[in-house]
Formats: structure tokens, sequence, C-alpha cells
């Protein structure tokens, strides 16, 4: 029998279906390339399409952690994108110079969470993780040549969530590229331009599937046809893919086709200065949006955000203190994208180390060990659980046991949100 705290076990992903794209949103893109602020330099890695040249990372402390979640980060020109990619992976822009304008920025942010700080203090770790997001900073792709895609729709589609980054405050020196500001309207642009590349996705495959059932029967092409069918009805409607409420056997069959529609998305409003408190959701069109199923929003302002990150910690704090400013917003931003893909937290704990692993709500214990590590799920025999503020409030797993709040949970058990957990296992 053994127990551990695993390094992360390195995890992939598939390859991404290559698709086309309409150049309506190509221009906007292009448009004062650079306003929204830098990108780091990274290593080039593989993962190429006849639109899009390459991604570039850069090494980063959490680059060899497995990622909790991937999410895009898009918005249209001068919206301040790249700067809170920046900001969310302090990744800084002292490299910019060496990416071209169709090489995307992949860095790692932490997911703040007050509860691991807790832990940490308790246990003096020689090491602390919180749970990570991978953000991927999406750019447009092709030239100045009409007829381009508009969007990275390749990368875009590996995505597990989507940020959009909306623009609401105004410069003389970063014009807009519609000519005024309206978060709500460019946010609508962009969700039409998803619901039009998924429809040219479905349209494709009827094509394929009325042509396949003409020739012989079969009942899981017929089933497949209907679904799209309703897929193709929904999107004509002007509708997202995510506002259908898809069965869970109808979602596992739509899965391959990477819908962009069907994602959640977050929508990031950068505000100015001079907004900072004030409603940026007012607006009966943010009401009506985030009335559907998988969106969420928040507002930020990035230059202001870029001031606190300069300072050292104590000056920040002082500084946000005159302001009344009590939350960062990037981290309201990183809860926030944590939330809209239901993933919880659960813990691992010791004088080595103090971590925060990520999984779906309601994943079995089994399952679980297996984000620490593979071996553990293999061989799992039991998970010793206790809430953390139990567990703060003992003082140590010694005295939980003794209390009685310690429980020995089996395969099954639906790991909670909060709850730290030590694995008994056997390989």
């Amino acid at each position: 029998m053994a127990s551990l705290h695993a390094p992360v076990a390195g995890a992939s992903r598939p390859p991404s279906p290559e698709d086309g794209g309409r150049a309506t949103l190509h221009d906007l893109a292009c448009l004062g390339a650079g306003s929204s602020g830098n990108r780091p330099a990274c290593a080039t890695v593989a993962r190429r399409s006849a639109a899009w040249s390459s991604i570039a990372q850069r090494r980063d402390p959490l680059s060899s952690q497995e990622t909790a979640m991937e999410v895009g980060i898009l918005g249209l020109a001068g919206s301040g994108k790249t700067t809170l990619f920046s900001l969310l992976t302090g990744s800084g822009g002292a490299l910019a110079a060496t990416l071209r304008r169709d090489q995307a920025a992949v860095g790692m942010g932490r997911v703040p969470d007050p509860r691991l700080d807790r832990l940490s203090e308790m246990y003096q770790p020689r090491k602390i993780t919180p749970a990570i997001v991978r953000y991927v900073d999406v750019p447009a792709v092709g030239g100045d040549r009409p007829g381009e895609a508009s969007l990275n729709i390749p990368e875009l589609r590996t995505m597990d969530a989507l940020l959009v980054v909306v623009r609401a405050f105004a410069s003389d020196a970063v014009p807009h590229p519609l000519g005024s500001v309206d978060p709500a309207r460019d946010l609508a642009r962009i969700e039409e331009e998803f619901q039009l590349q998924d429809l040219m996705v479905v349209e494709r495959r009827i094509e394929r599937l009325e042509k396949d059932l003409a020739r012989r029967r079969d009942p899981e092409l017929a089933a497949e046809l209907e679904l799209l069918q309703r897929c193709r009805q929904t999107l004509e409607d002007g509708r997202p893919l995510r506002s259908e409420g898809f069965e869970r056997a109808d979602r596992q069959r739509l899965r391959g086709f990477t819908f962009l529609s069907i994602k959640p998305i977050l929508a990031v409003v950068n505000v100015g200065e001079d907004a900072i408190g004030e409603d940026a959701f007012a607006d009966q069109r943010w009401q009506q949006w985030l009335a559907g199923p998988a969106t969420g929003c928040t507002s930020v302002c990035a230059t202001l955000e870029r001031e606190i990150s300069e300072l050292e910690a104590a000056d920040a704090a002082a500084f946000m203190a005159d302001l009344g400013i009590v939350d960062r917003a990037l981290d309201r931003v990183a809860r926030e994208a944590y939330r809209l893909l239901g993933l919880i937290s659960f813990f691992t704990v010791g004088e080595d180390e103090c971590r925060a692993w990520s999984v779906p709500a309601e994943t079995p214990a089994v399952e679980a060990a297996g984000a620490i590590h593979s071996d553990i799920s293999r061989g799992f025999i039991r998970a010793e659980v206790v809430p953390h503020t139990e567990l703060l409030a003992a003082g140590s797993l010694a005295a939980c046991r003794q209390q009685g709040t310690l429980r020995l949970e089996g395969k099954t058990y639906p790991v909670r949100d909060g709850d730290v957990v030590h694995y008994r296992f056997n390989v």
C-alpha cells in the first residue's frame, strides 16, 4: 500500500479539425495591430493548419503541469485582449518582437484560491501549487487579401472555453475599428461569426449524410442527421448551440464537431479608469445575453490592472485600498472562467506540497485520483476525505481522525469542492 502526492502526468489534446472561415472580422482584427499590448515569446510548437502558421509558447514555471482548462482569448483590434493575456499569465511583453501577427501566445495563469492559502499557512509547505488555466491569445490569420479567414478557427475549436474581450473605453490614440464604442454590439458580432462558422460545418455534414442515407439505411447516421438538422435550425434562428440544452448523449455525439457556439463564453468588458465601479452591464442587451446558459461576464480596467501589477505587493495593497478595490479584477476573470466550465478544486496537503487539483463537479474519487497520477487511479483502495473547513478547525489530519471528521470513501464518492483528499493505493 502506498500514498502519494504525485507529480502531474503529462496531458495531450486531440488534433483539431480544420475548417475554413469568413472574412467579416479579418480587417477589424488586423487594424491597429499591437495596440492591445505585447505578446510573450515562446518556443514554437507544432499545431499547424493551412490558415495558421504556428503557436508560440514561452516556457513558464507552470507549463510542465497538467492544465485544468484551456481558454482562448479573442477580441477586436484595440480591445486590450493581449494586455489582458499578459496580465493573466504574468508574461509581460519584453519579447513581443519575436512573434509574428499570425502567432498565438500561450501562457499559464494561476486560479487564486484563499482556501489553498489558508491550508498553506497551516502546513508551511516547501511548495504551493494552485490550480492553473492555460490561456491562448488567439490572433486573426492571413494578410490583407479579401476572402481570408476572419478568425483562427482551427485553434479556437480546441479551446474548452472562449474569453471575448470587448472594449468600453474611448481613445483618440486607438480608434475603435467600427468607429464607435459599443461592447454589447461587438460581442454580438463575434457571436454571429461563431454561429456562421458552425452553420458551415453543419451544412457540409448534412449534405454528406443525405448522400450516404440515399444509398443505404443506417440508424446511427439517421439519428445524426436528425440531430444536425436541429442544430441547423437553431443556428438559422440566430441562436448559439449552447442555448439548446442538449442531452448528454447528444452532446457526446456532437463533441467531434468542436462547435464554437456550444462552448462556454466569458465576456470581459475592458473599461476606462473613469468608469471603474460603474455597472458595465446595465444595457438590456447584456441582460438578454446573460440569461442564456454557459455565459458569464465581468469587467476589468486593463490599464489600472497593469499599473497594479508593476507595484510591489505592499504598495499594490495600499494603492488598491486607496481606490476602494477589494478584489483584483484579474482574479475575478480566472474564477469566473473556472466556474463556467463547471470545475471544482480538491486539495492534497503536506509539508512537501499543498496543491489544488481541478476536476469537473461530481467526479468520482477514483477518476479524481487520475488527475494526480494514473497509478493512484489504477491502484485505488480508499480515499481519506475531510472538508477543508474541518481540517482548518482541527489543525491536522491526525486531529480530524480523532474527532471522526476524516472519512474513508470508495471509488464512487463524488469529490466535493474544497475536499482535502489523501489517497490509499497499491500498484
